[in-house]
């Protein structure tokens, strides 16, 4: 059993995970039909300001600088 490199360990999670993001934000895509469901606009706002918040938060966390000060 050859063991598996951290960047190979890395693909194979991130291809997985995001994979499964992708499926999740598609199912969540498939609540605006209108013929099966009800909601505000109020609703959809909250729910895209929270997946962008999530977004932004992975952002920073893949940031080079992040221990880095400057003014």
């Amino acid at each position: 059993n050859i063991k598996e490199t951290k960047h190979e360990k890395f693909k194979r999670l991130a291809e997985n995970r995001v994979n499964n993001a992708l499926k999740q934000i598609e199912l969540i895509g498939n609540l605006s039909n209108l013929n099966n469901y009800e909601y505000s606009q109020e609703e959809v706002k909250k729910i895209i300001r929270v997946l962008k918040n999530s977004i932004e938060t992975v952002e920073k966390k893949f940031e080079t600088d992040k221990f880095k000060f400057k003014l």
